[in-house]
């Protein structure tokens, strides 16, 4: 079967289209889905044992727990997507029938048409070179192969301006790489919806969505749950996406569910260690030594830059897109800073002209008063951590390589033991062993790969960091730790950092002050907790009334 006929989605904190929405009412009668103790094994290993879950229509049920706890690991089984060799005991069974059972082809007809999947990252489920209508249409055509080529695209168009995809604003002529990040969701969403299933499963819908473009995706899954009757798995790994959305929540440890209750109740009691450590990790915050202001380090002046954008028509000049316009601020030493926004908002742009490598056609960026396009001895004292730890490293070459890459903009780079001492101290500093030096990168949990990252760009000793996105794909425990470490080497090492991220509750846990940037301006700024408490511009609001909130515990509301 083609990734097509399956479907994704993506999740969204429990922020909602419009105004927010009392929960659905789940059926109470007879469950779609039943997971009886249901075990897998791959090779051997045991990844799931004696799960125990049931989901009525009507009814939306959040699967949450770290990486590797299982969670995936349930959905592939209920879709009959195990990889080859692997062992299943108990039944899985959708509206009474066990899928277990099956063979593949009777699964491909239950896939798409009864029971649909939305996958984490849209961009690489979705064909790049077919129209988004020609792929919801497959999954359609996949079903009923007779009818006519004209229906089945009016179909496919109906159901993308279903999902907030009209023809008139979003053609389905228009191929993925023409869609923002929440637009490619909602064609997952389009596809996973197209037959009208009555299971739907989210697996990580919308890890990679800023807090308003999340909010909209949740919206709008609780919206289609509520119209058609669907009943809907959620997998997450952060409680408070879900802590206003979700009817009840199943928390996974090590392949078992080890609690599940209704969402209230779960927060209320959280009655096993794991559940109530997940809980605390959420809401983590990092302790951050009061620090007196510095002098300025970074400063940005009137900052503006233009993109051309394809031509409309044949004569006149081409359009341009002002991603960043105007934009002043200073970064003082020591000082930590962080910057959010939506997508497209101008962020990545701003930080590719920090970095020099991105030109300004106005204003200037200086490091200690060095032009950083023109000068390389200022790009030298910057460094920068991105969002994908083991995309942005080489896997070929061990981490002794890896971590060594920045000394390349050295004058006189250390050689022999100098090196490897220098190697020793980076890995140190972010607490790993310097024994992994001789390792490659493949060998490291998600967790350790960012402190490889952390102290590829320590080792040259910078005296500003970037954090893009540093920690949105991270499970909340591993997360927690990696603010734990950056706010400690902050304070060792007295270095400044701008941290980047569309993660409300993980800047304000890291900053000291705080900008939001919207259209490639910058409209507010100020302290961090001044600014999420009492947000003064439209904008910030917005952005605060989208982000997913964790109740309080004994508080049967989420609050903020």
């Amino acid at each position: 079967m083609t990734r097509l006929a399956s479907s994704f989605w993506r999740k969204s904190p429990g922020a909602r289209e419009g105004q927010r929405r009392s929960p659905p009412s789940p059926d109470t009668g007879a469950a779609l889905l039943e997971l009886d103790d249901l075990s897998v094994a791959i090779a051997g290993k045991p990844v799931l044992r004696k799960v125990r879950l049931a989901i009525a229509p009507g009814e939306i049920v959040a699967l949450t727990g770290e990486s590797g706890s299982g969670k995936s690991m349930t959905a592939l089984a209920a879709m009959g997507l195990l990889p080859p060799g692997a062992r299943t005991e108990g039944a899985i069974r959708l509206a009474g029938r066990d899928l277990i059972t099956l063979g593949d082809r009777a699964l491909c007809a239950v896939r798409g048409a009864e029971i649909g999947m939305i996958f984490q990252e849209p961009m690489t489920a979705l064909n790049p070179v077919q129209r988004i209508g020609d792929q919801v249409a497959e999954t359609i055509r996949i079903h009923a192969p007779r009818t006519p080529r004209a229906e089945v695209l009016s179909q496919a168009a109906r159901t993308l301006a279903r999902v907030g995809l009209p023809a008139e604003r979003v053609p389905p002529t228009r191929y993925p790489h023409e869609l923002s990040g929440g637009q490619r969701q909602r064609v997952g969403i389009a596809m996973a919806i197209a037959l009208r299933p009555r299971m739907l499963i989210a697996d990580e819908p919308t890890t990679a969505l800023d807090v308003t473009t999340q909010a909209r995706i949740l919206g709008l899954l609780r919206r289609l749950v509520q119209e058609d009757g669907m009943a809907l798995m959620m997998i997450t790994h952060d409680l408070a996406v879900v802590a206003d959305m979700a009817d009840r929540i199943a928390v996974m440890n090590e392949g078992r569910i080890v609690e599940e209750a209704p969402t209230t109740r779960l927060f209320r009691e959280m009655r096993h260690p794991y559940t109530r450590a997940l809980f605390e990790a959420s809401r983590h915050r990092a302790s951050l030594p009061p620090r007196p202001a510095g002098e300025p380090l970074l400063q940005v002046h009137d900052a503006y830059r233009s993109y051309a954008l394809p031509r409309t028509r044949l004569l006149g000049s081409a359009p341009r897109h002002e991603a960043v316009r105007g934009v002043s601020f200073d970064i003082g030493l020591g000082e930590r800073v962080g910057l959010v926004g939506e997508s497209g908002c101008g962020k990545s742009t701003l930080t590719r002209a920090i970095l020099g490598l991105e030109p300004l056609q106005r204003g200037s960026i200086t490091l200690d008063g060095r032009d950083v396009a023109t000068d390389p001895a200022a790009r030298r004292r910057m460094q920068v951590v991105f969002q994908d730890p083991y995309g942005s490293f080489n896997p070929r070459h061990r981490v002794r390589r890896l971590i060594t890459e920045p000394f390349h903009l050295l004058d006189d780079p250390p050689k022999g033991a100098a090196r490897d001492d220098a190697v020793a101290e980076a890995l140190e500093a972010v607490g790993l062993d310097p024994s992994v030096a001789d390792r490659t990168i493949h060998a490291f949990s998600g967790g350790q790969r960012q402190r490889l990252a952390i102290a590829r760009a320590l080792i040259i000793r910078p005296d500003l960091l970037i954090f893009d996105e540093a920690v949105s794909a991270l499970d909340v425990r591993v997360r927690a730790r990696i603010l734990d470490l950056v706010a400690d080497l902050s304070t060792r090492f007295g270095l400044a950092y701008l941290f980047i991220s569309h993660d409300l509750s993980v800047v304000r846990g890291i900053t000291d002050r705080v900008m939001v940037m919207q259209a490639g301006e910058i409209v507010e700024r100020g302290p961090t907790d001044a600014v999420f408490d009492a947000p003064r511009h439209a904008y910030t609001q917005t952005l605060m009334a989208a982000a997913p909130r964790l109740p309080e515990i004994g508080q049967d509301e989420p609050v903020a």
